[in-house]
């Protein structure tokens, strides 16, 4: 574990079996991220969820990624889901996490999509795709959007530029690629979670 414990970096295992999630995650939970997400069109999202919530849930937050209906969003709280992360703002999303106590992480590429999360009852957004938005793009958002909204860059982001989007503002990040790609080794996504971390930790 790093020295300092990171806050706000959330690992997105995108394609991740239920078989094979708890020895994944060990390694990212050991780096000290903060929370771990599981896709809903991973394979048996809702399995995966539930032994990480078992597993891990004293330690990190654990949550669903790739939301799009309030139907999910209670579906994944019946299995012990703490956050719900969704590609776009939708209204019903947000309110339904809300109600249930989750806390939701809708995305945004556009500040007007941002407004409009804020608007619902979000405090957290999602960046997506970072890559689109950039650095400046999260400055110039952090100039308008209300006091006390985190951003989230999520999309094209790790430990080669973590540093400078935590320096930009970020409250944190979504690591989808860049840790975890479908057949992954543990051992691996260990390593790139401590250098992730590293880098986030550093920039503070």
């Amino acid at each position: 574990m790093t020295d300092n414990v990171p806050t706000g970096l959330i690992a997105i295992l995108r394609g991740v079996r239920s078989d094979e999630v708890l020895d994944i995650a060990e390694g990212i939970v050991a780096a000290g991220f903060s929370a771990i997400e599981v896709p809903l069109n991973s394979p048996d999202p809702l399995d995966s969820i539930t032994a990480l919530v078992k597993r891990y849930g004293d330690q990190v937050q654990i949550g669903a990624g790739t939301v799009l209906t309030a139907d999910q969003v209670r579906e994944c709280q019946q299995v012990g889901a703490r956050i719900i992360v969704a590609p776009d703002t939708d209204r019903d999303v947000i309110s339904t996490a809300l109600e249930l106590g989750l806390t939701p992480y809708p995305g945004a590429a556009t500040p007007t999509e941002a407004f409009a999360a804020i608007k619902a009852g979000a405090t957290k957004v999602k960046l997506f795709p970072s890559t689109a938005v950039g650095i400046s793009g999260l400055k110039a958002w952090s100039e308008v959007l209300p006091t006390g909204t985190e951003l989230f860059p999520v999309g094209g982001v790790g430990a080669d530029n973590a540093a400078e989007w935590r320096q930009a503002g970020a409250a944190g990040l979504g690591l989808g690629s860049s840790l975890y790609r479908r057949g992954d080794r543990p051992d691996d996504v260990h390593d790139r979670a401590e250098a992730i971390a590293s880098a986030w930790a550093k920039a503070h």
